[in-house]
């Protein structure tokens, strides 16, 4: 076994203007956009499966598209999580299946679950939507992770439930969203949203390398010390674990070079 699991950094989607210049290369076709992407990042977050169903044709073709290695956050859709009743949302999740996810092969990597900032913590109700995620799909190991936003999932309860499951919890680098690092699957999801358009890199230098360490530490089965968690008192298993960080949201014009620092540091620091 190694020593740490892999760390990978990436972007959320991959078309976005203020990147055509800056990012991609001047006059690349909009059509070649993922190809380049996906040969200088390892990671993208498929936001648009959020809003809108896809094809199996489509993600056989995004997973045609990248090279070996390369993998795809993918985003549940968001008719699953605004139910009010959680407990309610099986014949959703199986629409969103039957799009044909599993086409990225082994392209795919975390399924990522959003819930939005009014949907409060029902311990009951949420371990019945747990149940449903399924923990296979096309013959591929399903990885899940839940993002919540509201501040009732600070409890301990909350990681506790999701360890129970194995599933991840998304940590929130956000202005308003709550932050809870807790550890409880056998890799890391974190989403990095308070970088700045003005700075080249998004996030300072100081603050990326603060981050470096963060993932180093994550992919080696740690817990760095210096985030919150909503349940403090429970150790985490010490043993590797894959690392996914996105930059996302705030300095998104830049987020295309932190991930390349991110991974540059990764890599040789």
């Amino acid at each position: 076994m190694s020593d740490a699991g892999t760390i990978r950094g990436g972007i959320g989607g991959w078309t976005f203007k203020p990147w055509e210049g800056s990012f991609y290369p001047d006059k690349l076709a909009k059509t070649k956009q993922l190809h380049y992407a996906s040969r200088h990042l390892s990671t993208i977050e498929i936001n648009g499966t959020y809003y809108r169903g896809q094809t199996p044709q489509t993600f056989a073709k995004w997973a045609a598209e990248v090279p070996d290695g390369f993998v795809f956050a993918v985003k549940g859709n968001r008719f699953v999580t605004n139910k009010k009743k959680l407990a309610e949302a099986g014949e959703s999740m199986k629409k969103f299946f039957d799009t044909g996810v599993s086409e990225l092969g082994d392209r795919l990597g975390p399924i990522v679950w959003q819930f939005a900032p009014t949907k409060k913590f029902e311990p009951e109700d949420f371990e019945a939507f747990l149940k449903l995620l399924p923990k296979t799909d096309g013959g591929l190991t399903l990885r899940h992770v839940l993002e919540v936003r509201n501040p009732t999932f600070v409890v301990p309860e909350f990681p506790a439930l999701i360890r129970k499951y194995g599933m991840a919890i998304c940590y929130a680098h956000h202005h308003t969203y709550p932050e809870i690092a807790d550890v409880t699957a056998d890799f890391v999801y974190a989403r990095l949203q308070k970088g700045e358009d003005s700075v080249p890199t998004a996030y300072e230098p100081a603050e990326l390398d603060g981050w470096v360490r963060r993932a180093r530490l994550w992919s080696e089965g740690g817990v760095p010390d210096d985030l919150p968690l909503a349940d403090p008192a429970t150790t985490t298993e010490l043993k590797p674990r894959d690392v996914f960080v996105y930059f996302i949201h705030e300095g998104k014009i830049r987020a295309p070079q932190a991930a390349q620092a991110l991974m540059e540091r990764t890599n040789t620091v």
